[in-house]
């Protein structure tokens, strides 16, 4: 199946899944199991994919000399753009504020959450059992000791190069694979997305959910399309010359399948095969990719200050330029760290309120759209982790790539 039939197909598949789900109610979660079982094959191929491409890309980079220069631009575009998407989440709440007027007394209290914070992001970082880690999905555990080992076997030279090749094959026999599951993606996502909406009671429901709290969602969603539309595409076309829309054009099967999957891991594999299909070499996506699907978090970020800036005027709480900027800082590095935290989104929005001293209860008021909205942020943090891909390449080997 060419690639244009096959996303012409998932979007279908989308479009038959929210219309199930919408008018079919809690009787649309019947189908969750299909959903269930294309995630799972999704998630299945995400570790042997991370360790083999990353073990790749480390030997490749580090034989080459580039590892220094490329991490460098890596970790400081992540950077950028992160920052870039928290302010931009604090301007708009500020100028549109959505918590004004919005009752809180009645909300129910959040489920209890294990707690999380610089010690469990650090010991996220490293597995006394690389097997356990892998078993329990700890994807930036594996990932970590994936780059150790990749930079050993380009130390050991000669005798490293018949190993470095073997990782090579699987990679390439992996992303294979990857486009072998994609034929059942239109009815794998359109069964994870009726399902969803199910879950939630359908469409009346959901429109009800959306219409308590609509302001906030507007924000949000606002937000995530000026970063996602704006932000991240200027980046794309004056660090790269390329045409931001035709490179999202080329992107749309990993963008499709990270909002039905509402999450980055699972995406990676789709979306290291689409970003190498739009001529970024493959080093350089096997470097960039895996990193921004465990620390590359804009629409996280974004996401983590607006609805602390929510909050805390639902709450009637003024919030200082001071504490604002506590909001920043803590956003940003929660959204760094939510991949390595178990229940990351409640854990890492504990982080940010506790910091500037929101009442946790707070959270109780977003809940209900979260599943939504996760998704949206989700689209943006791997469009955010495409252009970085593409912009390492370019800046990285000095020449900018000026088609496509």
């Amino acid at each position: 199946m060419r690639q244009a039939t096959l996303l012409k197909a998932i979007v279908v598949g989308v479009a038959v899944g929210v219309a199930v789900g919408w008018t079919a109610g809690e009787r649309a979660v019947a189908v969750a199991w299909v959903g269930d079982l294309f995630l799972n094959a999704l998630k299945t191929l995400v570790l042997p994919l991370v360790f083999c491409s990353m073990v790749e890309a480390m030997a490749s980079i580090v034989a080459s000399g580039d590892l220094g220069r490329m991490a460098k631009r890596t970790f400081l575009f992540y950077l950028a753009t992160t920052t870039a998407a928290v302010i931009l989440g604090l301007v708009l709440v500020n100028l549109m504020k959505p918590g004004d007027g919005v009752v809180v007394g009645s909300l129910s209290q959040p489920p209890a959450v294990e707690g999380g914070g610089i010690e469990a992001i650090a010991g996220s970082l490293v597995s006394g059992n690389i097997f356990a880690a892998a078993v329990a999905f700890q994807v930036l555990a594996v990932l970590v000791f994936a780059l150790a080992f990749g930079a050993a076997l380009a130390a050991v030279g000669e005798k490293g190069k018949p190993a470095v090749l073997f990782f090579a094959s699987c990679n390439q026999a992996l992303l294979h694979l990857v486009g072998w599951l994609m034929y059942a993606a239109p009815v794998g996502v359109g069964a994870l997305i009726a399902a969803r909406l199910g879950q939630a009671g359908g469409g009346a429901a959901f429109a009800a959910e959306i219409a308590a709290i609509g302001r906030y969602c507007v924000a949000v969603i606002f937000g995530l399309l000026v970063h996602a539309c704006v932000v991240l595409p200027l980046a794309l076309w004056v660090l790269t010359g390329r045409s931001p829309r035709r490179y999202a054009a080329n992107m749309a099967e990993a963008l499709v399948t990270a909002f039905s999957t509402a999450s980055s891991s699972a995406t990676l594999a789709v979306t290291m095969r689409c970003v190498e299909e739009n001529r970024v070499r493959p080093a350089t996506a096997s470097f960039v990719l895996p990193l921004g699907a465990t620390v590359n978090m804009d629409g996280t970020a974004l996401y983590e200050a607006i609805a602390a800036m929510f909050i805390a005027q639902a709450w009637g709480v003024e919030l200082s330029l001071g504490a604002q900027a506590v909001v920043a800082l803590t956003a940003t590095l929660a959204s760094i760290g939510a991949a390595g935290i178990p229940q990351a989104g409640l854990v890492t929005m504990i982080m940010v309120l506790e910091a500037v001293g929101l009442p946790l209860e707070g959270i109780a008021a977003i809940l209900a759209v979260d599943w939504f909205l996760d998704r949206c942020r989700t689209t943006v943090n791997v469009w955010g982790d495409a252009v970085a891909a593409a912009v390492v390449d370019a800046t990285a080997s000095g020449a900018p790539e000026k088609a496509g």
